[in-house]
């Protein structure tokens, strides 16, 4: 437990440790408390411009910028055009307002938007989303090399009509070229980015001034270069070419209004004929870098200042490019030279050379920036060790903290999204998997705004949950446009991962946002389960288990987790102590082993601890306080006081075994409790000279308290015999008989089958027989008659019976056991007190439940109400004890609830 003085829990204790950190990317903080004196050197150092602006306008002005805004236009038109471009950035400024709010709520790491999702949302489905957006980041590294291929072939490629090499023009076309010239590219990014990613990193300014100079000439030349036509070439089938005459205009009114309406045509790359949702997601790709900013948080000087600011600036400049080169290419260009060259703005500038190098300098950043992004996601990933063995390797980082085995796989994958051969053939794709991922980041923001947190205070204000569903339902709207197939398969992808991930269950310190909305729900709802509309015939049983040693009561652990039918069960256990003589509360220390017992015997169970000076006032602390509203115990269960010693179960089963202790995954957070220091906070089972923390005038005590009370009273005995009931048995209960001795065997002259604790006992065991394990077992109900009397009144008793278990829906067999025999022994005593029975009539009741139930899985008693003088304990138990003597699993059972109900 923290103490008043425990500093702050650092990022790191909640996500990757310091070294991942690093090796993602992220520098650490030396400890203030290392005791050394050495100044170092503090990461934190980029501004708004150089630390968000660059790497987000970088990742923003990809091969899309030069190579398909004239396919935008000439397909689209320009008002479809620009109707696209602000769908795209509403969708893009609906996700930024998610991302800023997630990213000033605290720092970071390594892995970008894959660290938002899954420190927000938990690992199941940060997990599945971070392996989405690190196959979208792979698609898109190969669409941008795709298009620096296209643009590298644009100017040195051979000439389509003679297919020939002329000066520069020596590349040959084809399928098999493309894809060759895409892997030598690829294998330029890969050296770089295994010699050192801060080359790149370097650089990125200087990349930027290069394509802002492109864009400028771009613009000026759209008022400098005079109209002129040209023929554009194409090869067709064969050795055939298709021959366009193209003409740039100049800024013209006519070309304007030619330009304004669609007209989607056949695609020359690919021969197909777009459409919107196709068109749409080829430009879509170029917002895919919105997140460039918010990767780099660790690095910044103020990161809840630069990251808002800085993307905001960044998209809006962005935004503000596209819409301007929209214009000039709608007023200045025929839609034959948009729909037919892709490259035409090196043939309408003023220097070409210029725009061609703009072109690679953009698509060479991009597709670096993608493969260094992805490789960093698909670590962070590894370092988590959510997807175990296969994505281990990635792990692996240099001594400089280069991630270079998930640089390796990243640049597998995207050399096989290059066997596409075509950019427009991968974008939907792209922008589906991006879609998706914002739609994830959109869902991290709502559900941490809906949770209601206390600790989420981002510095960031300008959102709230409409627009973070806003965003998710036009992500999701926007994917099916696109493409329907690309979409759902996406999905199934997606919840096939969230599927893996939860069968793994691979618990962490991240914190769940899950947890945080169960919470708030659960809330809710308990404020609205009213004890005041209870009725009888919605009851189930709500089972406080007193337990003193775990080692000896799994086994009643395991059975009454079946015998819950779906109500409360909550293991109580009482510490003797004074909360006066302790510094601490030393049961708080205790409630992680519990819960890690919980864990491993797999049963839905509450733990509910207490300090007491005593087992009796501390059980009924408990069964005042524990649950909520009207989610209270309104049963208590207690093993038997006897002397027997049972045997230890942490021995027996192989979850609580050593040799099973190497079976978790090796990332797995055990919540600070591992298997050695549960077996070794429990203390082994009691012997016969053990001393006791109870008498037996406390036990009946706590008895008659939970009647008091209004509780109904389980004695549980012989359990830890009980086979069956663990998580890995196969027992169906086929093979399984449930006995029920509805009638008080304790005091023969009662023969009322219907009251309340007869008809509670045969509740019970028909709850247990709806359970899992317990569905195929015979249940039988034995009549004990007096068949020498005279009176034949049994005969109608057992009629009257037959009608009730009809009517209560009860399938069971009855049979009829004549104990004359028994009853002879019963004399009512003269002198004695009455609470006095004898040893023959004890032992004759004992003989006969081993001779009917001695086969019987378990077996359910009639409870006698506990004696109302203390001096009369030793002597109720005694009775108990001599009935229920080597019977097996049986359960005494004294009910004060109605709990059967015939109407509808």
């Amino acid at each position: 437990m923290l103490n008043e003085r425990s500093p702050l829990i650092p990022s790191g204790v909640c996500g990757l440790t310091v070294a991942a950190a690093a090796a993602c990317g992220a520098k650490a903080d030396s400890s203030p408390d290392s005791g050394t004196d050495t100044p170092t050197k503090d990461p934190r150092q980029l501004d708004t411009f150089f630390g968000v602006m660059v790497p987000t306008i970088l990742s923003m002005f990809s091969i899309i910028l030069f190579l398909r805004m004239g396919f935008v236009v000439g397909h689209a038109g320009l008002l479809q055009g620009l109707l696209m471009v602000f769908v795209a950035y509403t969708i893009i400024s609906l996700t930024i307002l998610s991302i800023c709010a997630i990213s000033t709520n605290g720092a970071v790491q390594g892995g970008g938007a894959y660290y938002m999702i899954s420190r927000s949302l938990g690992p199941e489905f940060g997990g599945s989303i971070g392996l989405m957006f690190f196959l979208a980041k792979v698609c898109a590294c190969g669409e941008y090399v795709l298009g620096l291929v296209e643009a590298i072939l644009d100017v040195f490629g051979r000439n389509p009509d003679t297919h020939l090499g002329e000066g520069f023009r020596v590349l040959p076309h084809g399928y098999w070229y493309t894809v060759l010239y895409s892997s030598v590219v690829l294998l330029l990014c890969l050296i770089v980015c295994l010699v050192g990613a801060h080359i790149y990193s370097r650089t990125a300014f200087v990349i930027l001034l290069v394509v802002t100079a492109s864009l400028l000439s771009i613009f000026i030349s759209s008022v400098a270069v005079k109209p002129f036509d040209f023929i554009i070439s194409h090869a067709g089938p064969g050795n055939q070419s298709t021959q366009f005459n193209a003409s740039y205009t100049g800024f013209s009114s006519t070309t304007l209004r030619r330009n304004l309406n669609s007209d989607y045509s056949l695609d020359y790359s690919t021969n197909t004929v777009m459409s919107f949702a196709t068109v749409f997601a080829v430009f879509f790709t170029s917002c895919t870098g919105i997140m460039a900013g918010a990767n780099m948080s660790g690095e910044l000087k103020n990161p809840s200042v630069a990251i808002p600011k800085g993307t905001i600036s960044a998209v809006f400049y962005t935004f503000t490019v596209y819409v301007l080169l929209l214009l000039m290419v709608s007023a200045t260009c025929d839609r034959t030279l948009l729909i037919q060259d892709y490259g035409f703005l090196q043939k309408i500038n003023v220097w070409p050379p210029l725009v061609t190098i703009g072109i690679y300098c953009a698509s060479l950043s991009a597709a670096m920036c993608s493969l260094i992004g992805a490789s960093r996601i698909l670590h962070a990933l590894a370092v988590d060790h959510l997807f175990g063995l296969p994505l281990a390797p990635a792990a692996i980082t240099s001594s400089s903290g280069n991630p270079w085995v998930a640089v390796l796989y990243t640049w597998g994958l995207a050399q096989c999204v290059v066997f596409a051969g075509e950019l427009n053939s991968v974008a939907a794709l792209v922008t589906v998997f991006y879609l998706l991922a914002y739609a994830a980041v959109d869902l991290a923001c709502l559900a941490l705004e809906w949770a209601s947190a206390p600790n989420f205070r981002p510095t960031f204000q300008l959102f709230s949950w409409h627009t973070c569903l806003l965003g998710i339902l036009s992500c999701l709207v926007m994917m099916f446009v696109i493409n329907p197939v690309y979409s759902s398969g996406s999905i199934v992808l997606l919840l096939v991962l969230l599927l893996f991930l939860h069968y793994r269950s691979p618990t962490s310190s991240w914190g769940y946002i899950s947890q945080a909305l169960i919470f708030h729900q659960v809330r809710k709802y308990l404020l609205m389960l009213d004890v005041r509309k209870d009725h009888v015939k919605f009851w189930r049983p709500q089972v406080l288990l007193m337990v003193a040693n775990p080692r000896s009561s799994c086994q009643l652990i395991l059975f009454v987790n079946q015998l819950k039918k779906g109500g409360l069960f909550v293991l109580g256990h009482v510490q003797l102590g004074d909360l006066d003589t302790v510094p601490t509360d030393p049961v708080q220390q205790q409630y992680n082993f519990w819960l890690s017992l919980v864990d491993k015997l797999d049963v839905k169970a509450f733990v509910d601890l207490s300090l007491s000076p005593s087992v009796r006032q501390g059980t009924q602390h408990l069964l005042r306080i524990t649950g909520l509203g009207g989610m209270k115990p309104n049963t208590l269960i207690l093993g038997f006081y006897d002397s027997c010693t049972p045997d230890d179960f942490f021995l027996q089963d192989t979850a609580f075994c050593n040799s099973s202790m190497g079976q978790g995954s090796e990332g797995e957070y055990n919540f600070g409790v591992d298997l050695p220091s549960l077996q070794a906070h429990f203390p082994p089972v009691r012997h016969v000279e053990s001393p006791r923390s109870l008498s037996p005038e406390e036990y009946v005590g706590i008895i008659s308290d939970a009647l008091k009370m209004g509780k109904n009273a389980c004695l549980a005995r012989y359990f830890f015999q009980l086979e069956g009931e663990d998580k890995d048995s196969k027992v169906d209960g086929s093979e399984r008989t449930i006995d029920v001795w509805p009638l008080n065997l304790l005091q023969p002259g009662s023969r009322d089958y219907e009251d309340v604790c007869s008809l509670f006992l045969l509740q019970m065991a028909c709850v247990l027989n709806m359970s899992h394990k317990w569905r195929r077992a015979r249940m039988r109900i034995f009549l004990n008659v007096e068949t020498e009397s005279n009176d034949q009144g049994w005969v109608v008793n057992e009629e009257a019976f037959r009608e009730l278990l009809r009517k209560l829906r009860i399938r069971a067999s009855i049979k009829i056991v004549p104990w004359d025999t028994v009853v002879q022994h019963h004399i009512e005593p003269v002198e004695e007190p009455k609470h006095v029975l004898s040893e023959d009539f004890l032992s004759a009741v004992n003989c006969m439940l081993l001779e009917h139930s001695s086969q019987a899985a378990v077996r359910f008693l009639y409870l006698p109400r506990p004696p109302a003088q203390r001096g009369h304990s030793q002597q109720y138990l005694a009775h108990l004890e001599a009935v229920t003597n080597n019977l097996g699993p049986t359960l005494l059972i004294h009910g004060v609830t109605p709990v059967t109900y015939t109407g509808l």
